[in-house]
């Protein structure tokens, strides 16, 4: 115990650092494992929701409408081509697709693409709850394991010595669960910031795709009534 608030108070990122994880053993090196597979999946899932989906779904879905209003199916259905890759024109384009039928049959088009984009945007954000709780446990498991040990070594030593070989080992037991814990927090903030951002995606492109079916109604309302007159 004595070592490791000796390492503590040296400015030496690096000695301390050493030390912390040579004092943890075996299990912060796991624990350590865990955390680069979350920042790796946090990067990954972060890029591709914050940047790779970054469109600007208001001026495309202008350019729809502006064509729907001319009644240029066809220019709608490209401007629904041009952004293909984002789930949003391919929402769009289910809905233009079935945009003679009845509206009923439109809704259902664009709601059966769009549970289909779901997955997409939500895959292997899960992972991240999933690595918090796993480096806890393993923080937990290491703290145990580093008491038995302990308990084991006062079993034979000096009365003496007792009290202060304790002491060390149950501090050195706390590291492992306090690095889990350290590793679990920001996934669990990670998840919530990528699973917010999974959920607003998913109402843009709910609220789009009703706005596409208000507007499909309203020109079938209108055709209907100059067929009438």
């Amino acid at each position: 115990m004595v070592h490791f608030y000796i390492e503590f108070k040296k400015p030496t990122g690096g000695v301390f650092m050493f030390s912390f994880f040579q004092d943890g053993g075996l299990f912060m090196y796991v624990i350590l494992t865990v955390s680069i597979i979350s920042l790796a999946l946090f990067c990954e899932r972060a890029s591709f929701l914050f940047f790779r989906l970054k469109l600007n779904t208001d001026k495309a879905y202008q350019k729809i409408l502006l064509a729907l209003e001319s009644l240029n199916y066809s220019a709608a259905l490209e401007e629904c081509a041009k952004i293909e890759k984002h789930p949003l024109g391919r929402i769009l384009k289910a809905g233009l697709l079935k945009s003679d039928k009845r509206d009923k049959d439109i809704e259902l088009a664009m709601e059966e693409k769009i549970m289909g984009e779901i997955p997409l945007v939500k895959a292997r954000i899960n992972y991240l709850t999933m690595f918090a709780n796993i480096s806890t446990l393993l923080g937990l498991l290491g703290t145990i394991i580093g008491l038995i040990t302990a308990f084991q070594g006062v079993s034979s030593a000096s009365e003496a010595a007792k009290q202060e070989i304790l002491a060390a080992g149950i501090s050195v037991a706390m590291l492992t669960t306090a690095f889990g814990l350290i590793v679990a927090i920001p996934c669990l903030v990670g998840f919530y910031v990528l699973n917010n951002r999974g959920d607003h995606l998913i109402e843009k492109f709910e609220e789009k795709a009703l706005g596409l079916l208000n507007t499909l109604s309203a020109l079938k309302r209108e055709k209907d009534l100059e067929c009438q007159g």
